[in-house]
C-alpha cells in the first residue's frame, strides 16, 4: 500500500518535468514533481532558452513575464574556425514571437515555472525528494515511485524526467541505445564588462574547440576536449590551462584569473543515447530520460520542453477524464521519435566530421569548410542553421486543454 497518491508523478524538476508539471495541473490533473536538491541553483546548467521555448511560453500567455527574467538576447552566432570569424545563424528572420535565443539562469526559469504551476491547486512540488526506483503491482506495471527515505508514492502514472542518468529509466529496464560521444567538456566562467553587444561565438581550431557564452559581466566557457582525457589536462595544472585560454582567446586575458583553481571548473561527461522505447506500462521517459543529446547547438533543454509539451498533449485531458493512459504512451514517443533521432544524426554528423578530426589533430583546418564560408557570405543561408537550431524539427503547440477556460466556459 502506497504511503501517498498521486494522479501523475514527475520525477525531475529540470525543464522536462516542470513543463510537464504545469500543463498537466492546467488541464486539471493531479500531479506531484519530485526533485531530489533543495533548490535549483546549480552551476553550468543548459542556460539556453531557444525560440520554440520561448513560443510555447507565448502560447500559455506567458512570454511577457519569461521575458521579464534576467536575461541577454542573442540574436546571431558567429564562430571563429582557423582565426577567420564567420557568421553562422541569423535568428532574426524566425517567424515566431521571440526569433532569439534568450540566455537566461536556469534557476530562474525553474522557479519561474514552479511558481506559475502552483497557481493550479492539483499541483505539488516536492523538493529534497529523491527517487530510488519504481514500484510495481503483481502484473509488473509501475504504480507509483519509491523515495530514498522509504516513502513510497503511488500514481496512475509516473513520468520519468529525472536526465541523462536516470534512475528510474534504469529501474524500469528500459532499452538504451547508445549513439557515442568524443568529447567531455569542462564548463567555467571567465569575468569580463558588459557591453552594448552580445558576443556569444565558437572556437575551432586545430585541436581546440570552444563554446563562449556572453553572459553580460562574464564569459560561460565550454572547453572541449577527447573523452577521457581531462586528467591529462588537468595533471599540466591551473596555470597552464589559464595560459592556454589566453592564448586561444587573448579577450580572456583581463578575467581568466576569476579561475583560482579547478574546483572552478566542472566537468559535463557528453553522451550522445536513447531510448528505444520511451515507455512501459505505468512509466513514460522524456527529455535527457529518453534521448541525452550532445552539447552541441544547445539543443537539449527545448528538445526537452518539446517532450513535455508532446506527452500533454496526448495524455493530459484523457486522465483529466479518467481515462486509462497506458494505451496513449507510444504516442508519445511516435510524436517525437523522429524529431529526436533527426537532431541526434545531426548532432552525430558534427562530431564525426568536424570535433574528432579537431581533436585529434588530423584534421589540418588551414581555412574553414566551404560551406561555412558560404553561409557567412550569403545572409540569406544563415537562416537554415538559424532555424534548426532555435526551431528544430517538429515543433509542438499547446494542444492540452485549459481547465480555468473549461470551467469559465461551463
Amino acid at each position: 500500500m502506497a504511503d501517498n497518491f498521486s494522479k501523475l508523478v514527475i520525477v525531475g524538476g529540470g525543464p522536462a518535468g516542470l513543463m510537464a508539471g504545469l500543463l498537466f495541473a492546467r488541464a486539471g490533473v493531479a500531479v506531484t514533481v519530485l526533485e531530489k536538491h533543495a533548490d535549483f541553483l546549480r552551476d553550468f546548467r543548459g542556460d539556453t532558452v531557444h525560440p520554440s521555448t520561448l513560443e510555447i511560453f507565448a502560447q500559455l500567455g506567458l512570454l511577457d513575464d519569461v521575458l521579464a527574467l534576467p536575461h541577454d538576447k542573442v540574436e546571431r552566432i558567429r564562430a571563429r574556425v582557423a582565426g577567420r570569424y564567420l557568421n553562422v545563424a541569423d535568428f532574426s528572420h524566425l517567424s515566431v514571437a521571440a526569433p532569439f535565443i534568450a540566455m537566461m539562469p536556469q534557476w530562474d526559469l525553474l522557479d519561474f515555472i514552479a511558481d506559475r504551476a502552483r497557481t493550479y491547486a492539483g499541483f505539488s512540488l516536492r523538493m529534497e525528494c529523491e527517487a530510488k526506483g519504481v514500484a510495481t503491482d503483481g502484473e509488473g506495471r509501475v504504480c507509483g515511485v519509491d523515495l530514498a527515505d522509504g516513502e513510497r508514492i503511488g500514481a496512475h502514472l509516473v513520468i520519468a524526467a529525472d536526465g541523462r542518468r536516470s534512475v528510474l529509466r534504469d529501474a524500469a529496464k528500459l532499452p538504451l541505445e547508445g549513439i557515442g560521444a568524443p568529447m567531455d567538456v569542462f564548463w567555467f566562467r571567465v569575468a569580463k564588462r558588459r557591453e552594448g553587444e552580445n558576443r556569444t561565438f565558437g572556437v575551432f581550431e586545430q585541436g581546440h574547440i570552444l563554446a563562449i557564452i556572453d553572459r553580460g559581466d562574464y564569459w560561460q566557457c565550454a572547453y572541449v576536449f577527447a573523452k577521457g582525457t581531462g586528467d591529462r589536462v588537468k595533471e599540466r595544472g591551473i596555470d597552464a590551462f589559464r595560459s592556454e585560454l589566453v592564448r586561444i582567446v587573448p579577450d580572456f586575458a583581463e578575467g581568466v584569473g576569476a579561475i583560482t583553481s579547478w574546483n572552478d571548473v566542472k566537468l559535463l561527461s557528453v553522451a550522445l543515447d536513447r531510448l528505444t522505447r520511451w515507455h512501459r506500462p505505468g512509466l513514460l521517459a522524456i527529455g535527457d530520460a529518453a534521448h541525452a543529446m550532445s552539447p552541441i547547438g544547445g539543443v537539449g533543454i527545448n528538445l526537452a520542453v518539446q517532450d513535455a509539451v508532446a506527452a500533454a498533449n496526448v495524455l493530459a485531458g484523457p486522465m483529466a477524464r479518467r481515462e486509462a493512459a497506458d494505451p496513449l504512451l507510444e504516442k508519445v514517443q511516435a510524436r517525437r521519435w523522429k524529431p529526436t533521432v533527426r537532431m541526434q544524426r545531426l548532432q552525430k554528423l558534427a562530431q564525426d566530421n568536424l570535433i574528432a578530426p579537431l581533436l585529434s589533430g588530423e584534421s589540418e583546418l588551414e581555412k574553414p569548410p566551404l560551406a561555412l564560408r558560404l553561409i557567412d557570405r550569403v545572409p540569406l543561408l544563415q537562416r537554415i542553421p538559424a532555424r534548426i537550431i532555435g526551431l528544430g524539427f517538429g515543433r509542438e503547440r499547446v494542444e492540452s486543454p485549459d481547465c480555468a477556460l473549461e470551467e469559465a466556459g461551463a
